[in-house]
């Protein structure tokens, strides 16, 4: 039988490694729209997106990524590259410090991100309901506590 601790620092790992690898996806999105440009990935979204493709009132996701595109294209996009080249990178560099296992500074550090950004989909839920931000949401909190976890295992060894 695999021990509570055990399996909680393999949740651990897990949910780290999810985040480096949601922080990989914001960093190349970012590199993607600084290199395109956000007009040319509306017109990309248009001719790969065919709404009347999908059978069976299937498009609300396909919607979504239009309606994305469109308002991203309202824009000259910097910040949007700033925020996925910058939460990217904080994200890769906590999971790589983290997974290493060197470096107790980054637990507070980790966890007052996390905090914010808890806070942040808290506000934005306050304003817009949205499933997609209440998941982002219950994720962080989840690696919070899986953080906090590891964090005192680590000062009782």
């Amino acid at each position: 039988m695999i021990s509570r601790s055990t399996q909680l620092h393999t949740a651990y790992l897990i949910t780290i490694i999810i985040k480096g690898l949601f922080g990989l996806l914001e960093f190349c999105s970012g590199a993607i729209i600084a290199i395109f440009g956000p007009q040319r990935l509306y017109v990309l979204a248009l001719r790969v997106i065919d709404l009347d493709l999908y059978e069976g009132g299937h498009t609300h996701t396909a919607q979504l990524v239009l309606q994305g595109a469109a308002a991203l294209s309202q824009t000259r996009g910097y910040f949007v590259i700033f925020y996925l080249f910058m939460h990217g990178a904080l994200k890769m560099t906590i999971t790589a410090v983290l997974l290493r296992g060197r470096g107790r500074w980054v637990f507070p550090v980790a966890s007052a991100i996390l905090l914010g950004f808890i806070a942040f989909f808290g506000f934005h839920l306050s304003k817009h309901w949205s499933i997609w931000v209440l998941g982002l949401a219950l994720f962080d909190t989840l690696t919070l506590t899986l953080v906090t976890n590891e964090w005192r295992n680590w000062s009782k060894g």
